[in-house]
């Protein structure tokens, strides 16, 4: 960490509890109700913390279970509950089933075996590559996707020179190289807005609108609209990089199918234990996409997306790959891999956001735009997927959909449109960061490879952003408000 992020952190440190003492001091002075004033206090001290990264951002998630009830906003039972969300126990299985995917290198497998389809054209072994990655992170983390897929890129990489000496001096290889890496930062972020469970804004999303309008955002449902989406802007992706910005003109890379193969003889043959890993997530998915259905067959509307993942999740706890051993796919030991911070942090999001609709803070602006706004639907939706998307080059996604989702809300209802409609595509957006290495860990994880330049970031980042824009508020104004 660079010298200036240090100095960052030490202000932050010291600026937060400064604007929480100094909104404080602002209760008696009217326009609000004081409660709603310490409310302000507190979101101040924790947005500056989020944003300096003064602590680690889940310990700024921690803040509202204690300081709600100091200042009197509301009870300590009431501050805890939103940490026992049903939304963050569905994460919870999620992240379950994603260890036992990576123990067995499972993924690895998978994506290997992705790439190989795809050909030795080095357009193909892009594609590969891009189409690998989005499907894994459509289950798993998108850094750790991102981390798993970038050393067989940087061997695809070295390859080149090895046939061909000299080339790595090109403009081609250069392009091909900064292409490949670059494909893989995008593909984790786009590949994790498929699913619910892909990417931790999504999950924020989901407990918010229970929390404001106690309405499930199923998995299936969240499939009709994250599928259409991520393929859109995949497709595009991958046009942009290979035919417009960044043409490597490359053909047929001698020896990358041969690298594959190796890759996967090292894994050897598919074991017991990956089988089972694989049965496991296949029916807990198929339950996610049909849980409707299966429902209605059983007569009993038990099932919902939490508590199948939860038993998808503990599953791989019970079954035993050695009996005789009492060896299981996963043991307690496992789970010290699994991200507690991300749970923590939706809990503390929940609880910030639960205190500014109670104290009347969301209601409040949401009024105060509606009384000012002469903006269509169309304008005003392309203005709040902008002001998302741009903003999160800069600040955790996660932070920032805590924090912006609510007002959202109460802008779209001040205005009488449907808060689901504009609260989606502004979620999306949150994962659509592609300027900026400090934007997502993906991004970061493929700069760090030495192979990219900053500019060339910016500018295809921007490009693609520009580009989300538009798909957003297309699938704002058509499939979001056809299926919700």
């Amino acid at each position: 960490m660079s010298s200036s992020q240090h100095t960052a952190q030490k202000i932050g440190l010291f600026l937060g509890p400064v604007f929480f003492a100094i909104i404080l001091m602002m209760q008696s002075s009217g326009g609000l109700e004081p409660m709603a004033w310490r409310t302000l206090a507190l979101a101040a001290w924790m947005v500056t913390w989020w944003i300096t990264e003064a602590v680690p951002i889940p310990v700024t998630a921690l803040l509202p279970l204690s300081i709600l009830p100091l200042i009197g906003v509301m009870p300590i039972a009431q501050s805890t509950a939103p940490y026992a969300s049903p939304i963050i126990f569905l994460f919870m299985g999620g992240f379950m089933l994603a260890l036992g995917l990576e123990k067995y290198n499972l993924h690895t497998r998978i994506a290997l075996n992705l790439i190989r389809l795809t050909g030795t054209h080095a357009n193909g072994i892009i594609l590969g590559f891009m189409i690998a990655t989005a499907a894994l992170s459509m289950w798993i983390s998108n850094t750790a996707t991102t981390v798993m897929m970038l050393p067989i890129a940087i061997s695809v990489v070295d390859l080149l020179p090895k046939s061909n000496p000299g080339i790595e001096q090109t403009k081609s290889f250069k392009l091909f190289a900064l292409s490949l890496l670059l494909s893989i930062a995008y593909a984790a972020n786009i590949g994790g807005t498929t699913t619910i469970i892909g990417t931790p804004p999504n999950v924020v999303l989901v407990g918010h609108i229970r929390e404001f309008y106690n309405i499930d955002l199923d998995f299936s449902t969240w499939l009709l609209i994250g599928i259409p989406f991520s393929f859109t802007l995949l497709a595009v992706t991958y046009l942009l990089i290979t035919r417009v910005l960044f043409r490597n003109g490359l053909g047929d890379i001698s020896g990358s199918q041969d690298l594959i193969h190796e890759q996967l003889q090292k894994l050897g043959k598919v074991s017991k234990e990956e089988k089972m890993v694989m049965a496991v997530f296949g029916v807990t998915a198929f339950s996610w996409i049909f849980r409707k259905p299966i429902n209605q067959l059983i007569g009993v509307d038990i099932l919902n997306d939490t508590i199948i993942a939860m038993v998808g999740g503990t599953l791989m706890f019970l079954l035993p790959t050695d009996f005789k051993r009492y060896k299981r796919l996963l043991d307690w030991e496992s789970m010290k891999n699994l991200p507690w911070g991300i749970l923590i942090l939706f809990g503390g999001g929940l609880t910030l956001a639960r205190a500014l609709e109670q104290t009347g803070i969301i209601g409040s602006v949401g009024a105060a735009i509606a009384q000012n706004a002469n903006l269509g639907y169309l304008i005003l939706l392309a203005m709040i997927v902008a002001v998302m998307l741009f903003m999160t080059e800069l600040m955790s996604n996660v932070a920032l959909v805590v924090i912006f989702v609510p007002v959202v809300f109460s802008i779209a209802e001040g205005l009488g449109y449907d808060p689901i409609h504009f609260a989606i595509p502004v979620t999306l957006a949150s994962s659509c960061a592609f300027m900026m290495p400090i934007a997502t860990p993906p991004n970061a994880i493929v700069f760090s490879s030495g192979h990219i330049r900053m500019k060339d970031m910016m500018r295809a980042g921007f490009i693609l952003n520009l580009v989300a824009i538009a798909i957003l508020v297309l699938l704002g104004m058509t499939l979001v408000r056809y299926f919700y």
